[in-house]
Order: structure tokens, then sequence, then C-alpha cells
């Protein structure tokens, strides 16, 4: 459920060397997006070329109202790392946060940054308590047992960021990222004000969409 790339980037000397992002996503969000997608697409199309009257209007107004949601929603977000800050795409916004700005990551119910005095919801790392509580049995179980594999993991985890998979998911990517923030607050190039940004290519689309959408069924 993770994509991850270290391949080095150029820079200046004096910077050192940079590195691509390390990017978590949810490849069950991606795959029920491009299910939804499909599925729409056929539906509006369908309407547009057999459909009567007012219908495809309708259903040319109603494409952006539909399809951008389920874009920012299942295919938007994502979690992208690299030395110097973290980026979190949430559907409608998004949130660079250079390290040392980063109080802190939790996972509980959902995953939450706490970042600049102020906290955000982490979108593309979906919490799955039945996922944890199979993770849980399988680390009990495997420590019952002594089995050297379950602490190896966490170790190799901690020294170079691959994730636990003795851990659920949504827990291993947090303690990755928390790790990450931990090594890399002091860093010169890490300091920096949290920056929010609004999504506007999908914000105003749909609202524009949505519009049109009650615009041609009033005129029905």
């Amino acid at each position: 459920m993770t994509e991850s790339d270290r391949t080095p980037d150029q820079g200046s000397a004096a910077d050192g060397p940079q590195y691509a992002d390390r990017v978590h996503r949810s490849v069950p969000g991606l795959i029920a997006g491009v299910m939804l997608l499909g599925i729409a697409g056929w539906l509006i199309v369908d309407a547009m070329v057999n459909g009567t009257g007012a219908t495809p209007w309708v259903a040319l107004a109603a494409a952006p109202v539909f399809a951008l949601p389920v874009v920012a929603y299942t295919l938007r977000p994502a979690v992208k790392s690299n030395d110097r800050r973290l980026l979190v795409r949430n559907p409608l916004r998004t949130i660079v946060a250079p390290w040392a700005s980063v109080e802190g990551l939790r996972a509980g119910y959902s995953v939450e940054l706490f970042a600049g005095g102020r906290k955000f919801q982490v979108w593309a790392v979906p919490v799955s308590i039945r996922q944890r509580k199979r993770a849980n049995r399988r680390a009990t179980r495997a420590a019952a047992e002594g089995d050297p594999r379950t602490a190896a993991g966490r170790a190799r985890g901690h020294r170079d960021h691959d994730l636990d998979p003795s851990r659920a998911w949504s827990d291993a990517v947090v303690a990755a990222l928390q790790d990450q923030a931990d090594r890399n607050a002091g860093q010169p190039g890490a300091a920096g004000e949290v920056r929010v940004t609004w999504c506007w290519w999908v914000i105003a689309p749909t609202l524009a969409g949505l519009v049109a959408l009650v615009s041609v069924i009033l005129a029905t």
C-alpha cells in the first residue's frame, strides 16, 4: 500500500544531495476511484449519446459534479516526504510542513498531523481497526513464540524507513514518518512555516458544474 523512491536529484554542493519524495497512498482508494470513474464515465456517455430531451445536458453538467470529487477523495490524497519537509495532499487542501514545524503524528481512528500549532487529517493513510487488531495478534503471537523476525523488522524499519511488516499499514507509515521528523527536524533546510493551499482546480469546476446542473434542471 505504499510507493517509495529514493533516487537522488540534482542539488547544490552547499545543500548536499537531494532525494526524490517518498510517497505513501492507499492502493484500495486508488482502485475504488478508478472503478467509480469508469462506471460514471460509461453512464454519462450513454446518457449523452442515447438520452432524449434535456438528459444529455443534465449528464454533461453532472460530469464535473461527480467526477472531480471522486478524483479528489480517491486519487488525489497522498503523503510525500523527503529530507526537508512533509507534504500532505488531502482532497481539498495541500499541507506543506517543514520537519522543524512538525510536532508529531498520531494514528488513532484516523491519522493526524500536528504541525505549526494546528491539527490536520491525513486522508491518504486510512486507519483499519481490523488490520491493526490482526497485526497486534500476529505480533503478540510472534513475541510469545520468541520469533526474532518481529524485533528485527522493527529495528530495520527505524533504520532505513522500510515499513514494519509486523504493524498495521497506517501505524507503520506513521512510525516511519515520525522517525523522519525526529531525524530531520534539526537540519538547516528543514526550517520554515506550515503552508496550506486550497485545491481550486477541484473546488471551482465542481461548484460551476453544480450551478450548471441546477440551472438545467430548473429550466426543464
